[in-house]
Protein backbone atom coordinates (compact mmCIF):
# COMPACT_ATOMS: atom_id res chain seq x y z
CA UNK A 1 0.00 0.00 0.00
CA UNK A 2 1.83 3.50 -1.13
CA UNK A 3 0.99 6.20 1.44
CA UNK A 4 -0.60 9.69 0.07
CA UNK A 5 1.79 12.54 0.45
CA UNK A 6 0.45 15.81 1.10
CA UNK A 7 2.12 18.44 -1.03
CA UNK A 8 4.42 20.27 1.06
CA UNK A 9 3.80 24.59 1.27
CA UNK A 10 6.53 25.13 -1.42
CA UNK A 11 5.01 22.70 -3.42
CA UNK A 12 1.29 24.25 -2.92
CA UNK A 13 2.76 27.94 -3.42
CA UNK A 14 4.98 26.50 -6.69
CA UNK A 15 1.24 24.64 -7.98
CA UNK A 16 -0.44 27.46 -7.29
CA UNK A 17 1.55 30.43 -8.95
CA UNK A 18 1.70 30.59 -12.81
CA UNK A 19 5.11 29.97 -13.36
CA UNK A 20 5.75 29.52 -10.33
CA UNK A 21 8.19 26.31 -11.37
CA UNK A 22 10.49 29.00 -11.80
CA UNK A 23 11.42 29.12 -8.20
CA UNK A 24 13.41 26.09 -8.44
CA UNK A 25 16.00 28.08 -10.58
CA UNK A 26 16.25 31.03 -8.08
CA UNK A 27 19.90 31.67 -7.71
CA UNK A 28 19.38 33.59 -4.16
CA UNK A 29 21.13 36.83 -5.52
CA UNK A 30 19.29 39.14 -3.56
CA UNK A 31 18.07 41.34 -6.80
CA UNK A 32 14.42 41.18 -5.30
CA UNK A 33 14.83 42.80 -1.85
CA UNK A 34 17.49 45.23 -3.35
CA UNK A 35 14.72 46.22 -5.77
CA UNK A 36 11.98 46.64 -3.16
CA UNK A 37 10.49 49.80 -2.07
CA UNK A 38 9.32 48.26 1.15
CA UNK A 39 12.24 46.25 2.13
CA UNK A 40 13.20 47.93 5.16
CA UNK A 41 9.68 46.95 6.66
CA UNK A 42 9.30 43.64 5.81
CA UNK A 43 10.96 40.40 8.36
CA UNK A 44 12.68 38.95 5.63
CA UNK A 45 13.44 39.56 2.08
CA UNK A 46 11.79 38.04 -0.84
CA UNK A 47 14.89 35.86 -1.07
CA UNK A 48 14.76 34.67 2.75
CA UNK A 49 11.23 33.59 2.79
CA UNK A 50 11.92 31.55 -0.31
CA UNK A 51 14.17 29.89 1.15
CA UNK A 52 12.36 29.16 4.49
CA UNK A 53 9.99 28.17 2.38
CA UNK A 54 12.36 25.63 0.73
CA UNK A 55 13.89 24.62 4.07
CA UNK A 56 10.36 23.63 5.09
CA UNK A 57 9.63 26.87 7.96
CA UNK A 58 5.94 27.12 7.20
CA UNK A 59 4.84 28.56 10.16
CA UNK A 60 7.64 31.46 10.17
CA UNK A 61 6.71 32.45 6.21
CA UNK A 62 3.06 32.13 6.60
CA UNK A 63 3.83 34.41 10.04
CA UNK A 64 5.88 36.92 8.05
CA UNK A 65 4.80 40.52 7.42
CA UNK A 66 7.02 40.56 4.24
CA UNK A 67 4.15 39.24 0.97
CA UNK A 68 1.54 41.94 3.35
CA UNK A 69 4.31 44.51 2.36
CA UNK A 70 4.62 43.81 -0.61
CA UNK A 71 3.14 46.83 -2.78
CA UNK A 72 3.20 44.53 -6.02
CA UNK A 73 5.34 47.12 -7.93
CA UNK A 74 6.76 44.69 -9.45
CA UNK A 75 10.24 45.48 -9.46
CA UNK A 76 11.69 42.30 -8.11
CA UNK A 77 10.03 40.49 -10.73
CA UNK A 78 11.49 42.63 -13.32
CA UNK A 79 14.86 42.83 -12.11
CA UNK A 80 15.40 38.97 -11.37
CA UNK A 81 17.39 37.81 -13.50
CA UNK A 82 15.54 34.19 -13.55
CA UNK A 83 12.36 35.77 -14.31
CA UNK A 84 10.96 34.59 -11.24
CA UNK A 85 7.48 36.03 -10.82
CA UNK A 86 8.05 37.14 -7.41
CA UNK A 87 5.23 39.46 -7.03
CA UNK A 88 2.96 36.96 -8.14
CA UNK A 89 4.80 34.14 -5.16
CA UNK A 90 3.48 36.85 -2.84
CA UNK A 91 0.21 36.78 -3.60
CA UNK A 92 0.24 32.76 -3.09
CA UNK A 93 1.80 32.92 0.22
CA UNK A 94 -0.60 35.57 1.31
CA UNK A 95 -3.40 33.21 0.42
CA UNK A 96 -1.97 30.38 1.76
CA UNK A 97 -1.92 32.67 5.19
CA UNK A 98 -5.28 33.87 4.43
CA UNK A 99 -7.04 30.31 4.32
CA UNK A 100 -4.70 29.04 7.23
CA UNK A 101 -5.43 32.02 9.44
CA UNK A 102 -2.08 33.34 9.80
CA UNK A 103 -1.73 36.95 9.18
CA UNK A 104 -2.20 40.70 10.80
CA UNK A 105 -5.11 41.50 9.51
CA UNK A 106 -4.86 45.43 11.03
CA UNK A 107 -1.40 45.93 10.18
CA UNK A 108 -1.67 44.57 6.49
CA UNK A 109 -4.97 46.70 6.19
CA UNK A 110 -3.05 50.18 7.58
CA UNK A 111 -0.43 49.36 5.08
CA UNK A 112 -2.62 48.53 2.10
CA UNK A 113 -4.84 51.89 2.88
CA UNK A 114 -1.65 54.00 2.78
CA UNK A 115 -0.71 52.81 -0.61
CA UNK A 116 -3.71 53.26 -1.92
CA UNK A 117 -4.17 56.76 -0.92
CA UNK A 118 -1.32 57.60 -2.61
CA UNK A 119 -1.97 55.70 -5.94
CA UNK A 120 -5.29 57.24 -5.76
CA UNK A 121 -4.26 60.64 -5.45
CA UNK A 122 -1.09 60.88 -7.59
CA UNK A 123 -1.60 57.33 -9.68
CA UNK A 124 1.66 55.86 -8.56
CA UNK A 125 3.59 54.81 -4.90
CA UNK A 126 5.78 57.20 -3.69
CA UNK A 127 8.20 55.47 -0.90
CA UNK A 128 8.86 58.27 1.00
CA UNK A 129 5.23 58.80 1.52
CA UNK A 130 4.21 55.52 2.19
CA UNK A 131 6.96 53.96 4.36
CA UNK A 132 6.91 57.81 6.63
CA UNK A 133 3.09 58.04 6.89
CA UNK A 134 2.72 54.37 7.44
CA UNK A 135 5.13 54.57 10.16
CA UNK A 136 4.14 58.03 11.80
CA UNK A 137 0.53 56.65 12.19
CA UNK A 138 0.60 53.05 12.61
CA UNK A 139 4.36 52.67 14.32
CA UNK A 140 5.70 56.17 15.15
CA UNK A 141 8.57 54.53 17.38
CA UNK A 142 9.69 52.62 14.33
CA UNK A 143 10.57 55.91 12.88
CA UNK A 144 13.17 56.96 14.50
CA UNK A 145 15.25 53.89 13.08
CA UNK A 146 13.83 54.37 10.15
CA UNK A 147 15.02 58.01 9.45
CA UNK A 148 18.40 56.83 9.81
CA UNK A 149 18.23 54.17 6.57
CA UNK A 150 16.33 57.52 5.01
CA UNK A 151 18.78 59.52 5.49
CA UNK A 152 21.57 57.14 3.96
CA UNK A 153 19.37 56.40 1.06
CA UNK A 154 18.94 60.26 0.28
CA UNK A 155 22.97 61.03 0.60
CA UNK A 156 23.50 57.95 -1.78
CA UNK A 157 20.55 59.28 -4.06
CA UNK A 158 18.47 56.32 -3.60
CA UNK A 159 15.27 57.84 -2.01
CA UNK A 160 12.96 60.92 -4.27
CA UNK A 161 11.57 63.69 -1.13
CA UNK A 162 9.00 64.72 -3.74
CA UNK A 163 6.36 62.32 -5.39
CA UNK A 164 5.44 62.66 -8.87
CA UNK A 165 1.83 62.52 -10.49
CA UNK A 166 1.16 60.64 -13.61
CA UNK A 167 -0.66 62.52 -16.57
CA UNK A 168 -4.22 62.40 -16.40
CA UNK A 169 -5.18 61.19 -12.56
CA UNK A 170 -9.07 62.72 -13.56
CA UNK A 171 -8.62 59.19 -15.53
CA UNK A 172 -7.65 57.31 -13.43
CA UNK A 173 -9.73 58.47 -10.69
CA UNK A 174 -13.22 57.88 -12.62
CA UNK A 175 -11.33 54.03 -13.72
CA UNK A 176 -11.01 53.61 -9.65
CA UNK A 177 -14.42 55.20 -9.28
CA UNK A 178 -15.87 52.55 -11.75
CA UNK A 179 -13.91 49.31 -9.96
CA UNK A 180 -15.36 50.98 -6.42
CA UNK A 181 -18.53 50.62 -7.80
CA UNK A 182 -18.16 47.28 -9.05
CA UNK A 183 -16.89 45.70 -6.21
CA UNK A 184 -19.68 47.27 -3.53
CA UNK A 185 -21.94 45.48 -6.18
CA UNK A 186 -20.20 41.97 -6.12
CA UNK A 187 -20.25 42.46 -2.42
CA UNK A 188 -23.78 42.76 -2.32
CA UNK A 189 -24.36 39.95 -4.60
Amino acid sequence: MTAIRTPTLYQQVVDSTPDGHRLDICLQCGTCGGSCPSGGDMQHTPREVFALLRAGYDDEVLRSNTPWYCVSCYACTVRCPQAIPITDLMYTIKQQAISRGYYDQRAAAKFSETFVGFVEQRGRSFEFGLATRFHLFHHPLQSVRLGMMGLNMLRHNRLALRPKSIRQTEQLAAILSKAKELAAKEMQA
